[in-house]
């Protein structure tokens, strides 16, 4: 007999919020309401290598999505940037 996947309390480690992880019931766990591409999970995986909340994950990929965005702009217009990054 097959034993249950438990699902397991988490504390994301970016903000310490605490939600549950559903790893044995995946389309159902907070994470899953996010909807990230590859290259965003990498971003994540820089800093992070556990679970993170799914607030979290929104603020991250829109970090990352801005961080793009001025990376492209800074290649456009050279010199004429001036950001910190």
């Amino acid at each position: 007999m097959q034993e249950a996947v438990k699902h397991e309390p988490k504390s994301c480690p970016r903000c310490r919020a605490t939600f549950e992880c559903k790893v044995g019931s995946i389309l159902l766990c907070q994470c899953s309401a996010v909807k990230v591409n590859d290259e965003e999970r990498a971003y994540f995986r820089q800093e992070y290598t556990d679970c993170l909340c799914a607030a979290c994950m929104e603020e991250l990929k829109k970090e990352y999505h801005a961080g793009q965005f001025r990376r492209k702009l800074k290649k456009i217009v050279g010199m004429f940037y001036k950001a910190d990054n």
